[in-house]
This record gives C-alpha cells, structure tokens and sequence, in this order.
C-alpha cells in the first residue's frame, strides 16, 4: 500500500490555493495508487511548538535526563518522524508569506532536524540520515518570484530537505495569484497540469 504524507501550512485552510491544489494532487494519487494512505499534517489547525531554548535542550538530552516536558517534545518528534519515513511519498503546500515560509512550517522543520537522527557532521560535511523519496513542493505566490532572483523560499526547503537526505524533490509553482484574475486562472491551469504529469 503506497503512503503519501501531506504537509499543510496554509493559513487559509481548505481555502488556501496550496490546499486547493494539493487537493487536486491527492485525488489523482488516489485514482493511481489501489489502496492508497494519505497522512495529513495540518501545521495550521494542529500548530507545533516554535523553537526556543526548551525545545532544543530537550531534542539533545538523553533519555534517563529528560523531564516529563522534555519527554514529551521528543515524544512529538519522533511521531513528525515517523510520519516521514512511513511515507512513500510526500506533498507541502508552500504558500508565501512576505518572502518566506510559514512559521508553522519552519516549526516542522526544526522537530525533524536531528543531530544524530536524521542528519550527522562527518569530516566530509554533514550527511542526511532519511532515506531518500519523492517530495512535491506546491509554492504558491501572489506575484512572480521564480525567475526574477526574490525567490529565497524554494532555495531553502530543497537545501533543508537535502540536508536530511530527501533530494529527490520536485517543485510545482502556481504564481501571480493576486495580480489579476486572467493571470490567475492561467497560473493555476498550468500547476494543475504539472501535478498530473
């Protein structure tokens, strides 16, 4: 049975257009795969604890130290983690927020990086520890950033993913989604297709 993991951070919930097409991909995925399982990690409507001094401590503290707390920020990484490597493949909606990603995502991505769990410092550099897997990046935008050197979200998911060693990524864009109507529609036609192919 194929698992797909979904990551949603839409702060527009089913509204939002990275949900939106997320959704269209979901369908399609279902019609491709016999017995399909889809996870979905909704950043936005179950909100992860942001990063602080905590949170760290907790993620390098050995097990017979942790307190209850501390246990139980580990406890949430390790599910976070597991969803990911039960996965077969993964979708994040990546809609822009004044240039970057949600915080709510950024929140996912500091549960899941992992000195010596998902990656580790060799004297060749560092090196990812999941296994490697398809990974479908829908980044939507209300204007045009992709060819214009202002896109600084792409650029950091793929190096944050690769640096945990999922670098098979793929990225679906669907931009100029404010600047009018017939830009729009276009804009979406063209992602939609692009995530059935």
């Amino acid at each position: 049975m194929a698992t797909l993991l979904h990551i949603r951070s839409s702060i527009f919930g089913d509204s939002g257009q990275s949900s939106v097409l997320a959704n269209d991909f979901i369908t399609q995925w279902h019609l491709n795969h016999d017995k399909a399982e889809v996870i979905t990690r909704d950043l936005i409507s179950d909100p992860l604890p942001l990063l602080d001094a905590e949170l760290v401590s907790a993620l390098v503290s050995s097990a017979e130290s942790r307190t209850a707390k501390q246990q139980s920020i580990v406890n949430l990484a390790n599910r976070l983690l597991a969803e990911v490597r039960s996965a077969d493949q993964i979708l994040i909606g990546v809609p822009m927020y004044n240039f970057g990603i949600p915080v709510q995502m950024k929140a996912w991505f500091d549960l899941l990086a992992r000195s010596g769990v998902t990656f580790k410092y060799t004297d060749q550099g560092p090196v990812g520890l999941l296994e490697d897997k398809p990974v479908v990046l829908i980044a939507t935008r209300g204007g045009q950033y992709k060819d214009g050197g202002y896109d600084f979200q792409i650029p950091f998911v793929k190096q944050f993913l690769g640096f945990l060693g999922l670098k098979d990524v793929r990225t679906v864009y669907a931009e100029g989604l404010h600047m009018g109507e017939p830009t729009q529609a276009e804009s979406l036609s063209a992602a939609r297709a692009e995530l059935q192919s």
